[in-house]
């Protein structure tokens, strides 16, 4: 047994913006550990490009910046949600910049420059060039690391969630105390214990084969959050980005909404005809990205193409440049010169828009867990998000998580005895071809499957095959020692059979989830709610 609790008051799963943000917050009064999977600046928070949505600009109002998410989640939205959210953005864009977030002036150096994405209606898109995430995880990172109450824990891979079943007293409450975690270095599992656990790890792009999201994306907190009895909310909704470089040598590299937002056209190569304006001939390339991502692949399956064009050189090649420094430099050394030529794009896989179903400040279904950021289902997306309201999400709830622990601190009681983890009946397995296997085949079925177009001969397919494969990675997992790709695999499995099962309930087309047999919308907007 280990004394539960000794070490921290709270235990984050995540280190990008979400959990930092909840760290920052909690850090005054209290000892807080942030366990990462790998590099604390390995998640997804570093890559995003394009920016942070909030209403900054004159003449723009909460409520255009509120209507626009609504319209873009296609009315499923929490609208108690959505407001919560937009009203609390201008004041989180202010303590970024305290930190050292150096986003971009204006012109005349009076304000921040804004810029424009799709679905949104005024330009309230404030960045840091084209490499806005980077800028916001370094900045959090480094005042995380300078607080003396803060511990930060790289190549911790979390296996499972420590409740109340693994105390020496079951009071059946499913009450969490912490994570079992694998140390990547030490190759042994640790038990990490605290009055307050929150889930910050992401989202689960990864369940894809093209995605946009970085490789721990494997939807590990929605995985154990489930396994622990948490309900999962429209897992359904999975955002394919529009524009994903195309290029054999590179994978996963994202072209911003913003180079759309500003000029950019979308063409086909072949025809050479800018095409959106058959699917969207008022909002054209502006168009939220379920409707651009369906565009795209509709003229992809017609026309026999590998990617479509996207171009941004018609505008002066000073103004390329400068807006998109780092898009522009990495395209030059794979031969492709964005202020002369087009850019070859396809969609991928880029947000998920469901998670683990969390209330205004962040509560799980099970007490002393919290989740916030991609990991979540919040209802501020509905069944598509809206650009660049994913940053504000990680700040706005990591903020409101931090917050409802200080207040109710008494009420979380310190963490029982635990038992360790127990590795005497596995051992090392000369087999782990299997893994790498079955993570393709997953990866594969589920691109093909439960992509952008959906019917439900391709659901019940991806179920079939889940179903294959879910009990022999169980008789995998039961009998040789965890790996960090065992791991990966069962949590990636677990959440295919959850997006999978999300598209069967919704027999409607609506937002992201697009099927042939059911195209129409229905009146009524209803969340898929999962219960274990």
């Amino acid at each position: 047994m280990t004394r539960a609790g000794t070490d921290y008051d709270v235990l984050i799963i995540g280190s990008g913006a979400a959990g930092l943000t909840a760290a920052l917050n909690l850090a005054p009064n209290f000892k807080v550990a942030v366990i990462a999977k790998g590099g604390l600046s390995e998640g997804a928070t570093g890559w995003a490009q394009g920016g942070i949505a909030a209403v900054l600009e004159p003449g723009d109002t909460f409520e255009s910046h509120i209507e626009d998410t609504m319209i873009a989640g296609a009315g499923l939205n929490n609208r108690a949600t959505v407001e919560f959210v937009v009203e609390h953005a201008p004041a989180a864009i202010a303590r970024l910049a305290e930190l050292g977030v150096p986003f971009n002036l204006a012109d005349d150096k009076s304000n921040w420059h804004l810029t424009r994405e799709g679905g949104h209606s005024h330009r309230r898109i404030v960045h840091v060039d084209d490499a806005t995430g980077w800028a916001v995880q370094q900045a959090l990172e480094k005042a995380a690391a300078d607080h003396p109450n803060i511990t930060l824990i790289p190549d911790m891979v979390a296996i499972d969630l420590v409740t109340s079943r693994h105390g020496e007293r079951y009071s059946g409450d499913g009450h969490v105390w912490g994570v079992y975690a694998l140390n990547r270095k030490k190759g042994k599992v640790e038990t990490f214990t605290a009055r307050a656990t929150i889930l910050a790890t992401g989202g689960a792009g990864r369940v894809y084969l093209f995605s946009t999201a970085p490789r721990g994306a494997t939807g590990d907190g929605i995985a154990m959050a489930w396994r622990a009895g948490c309900r999962i909310s429209n897992m359904e909704f999975m955002q394919f980005h529009p524009t994903c470089l195309y290029n054999l040598e590179v994978k996963n590299f994202l072209i911003t909404e913003a180079v759309r937002g500003e000029g950019g056209r979308l063409i086909n190569p072949v025809t050479g005809r800018r095409f959106m304006t058959e699917y969207d001939p008022e909002r054209l390339e502006l168009a939220p990205r379920d409707v651009v991502a369906r565009a795209i692949d509709a003229e992809i399956k017609r026309h026999g193409l590998d990617f479509v064009h996207l171009d941004i050189s018609h505008r002066p090649p000073d103004f390329v440049r400068t807006h998109f420094p780092n898009i522009y430099e990495k395209l030059l050394g794979l031969g492709i010169d964005m202020t002369r030529e087009p850019i070859p794009v396809v969609p991928a896989q880029h947000y998920t828009c469901g998670g683990v179903l969390i209330d205004m400040d962040g509560r799980t279904d099970l007490p002393g867990l919290y989740a916030v950021g991609e990991v979540s289902q919040s209802g501020l997306h509905g069944a598509n998000r809206l650009a660049s309201n994913s940053l504000l999400e990680c700040f706005v709830f990591g903020e409101a998580a931090a917050r409802h622990i200080s207040t109710h601190w008494e009420a979380l009681p310190a963490p029982p005895p635990i038992r360790h983890w127990d590795e005497s009946r596995v051992t090392d397995s000369d087999e782990e071809v299997v893994i790498k296997q079955n993570w393709t085949e997953i990866r594969r079925f589920m691109w093909n499957y439960v992509g952008i177009v959906r019917t439900t001969k391709r659901l019940e397919r991806a179920r079939h095959r889940i179903k294959l494969l879910t009990g022999e990675v169980e008789d995998y997992y039961g009998h040789f020692r965890v790996t960090p790709d065992l791991v990966e695999l069962r949590n990636l499995l677990q959440t295919a059979e959850l997006i999978v099962c999300s598209s069967l309930h919704r027999h409607e087309s609506r937002g992201l989830h697009y099927t042939l047999d059911y195209p129409k919308t229905l009146a009524k907007a209803v969340d898929t709610v999962l219960a274990p």
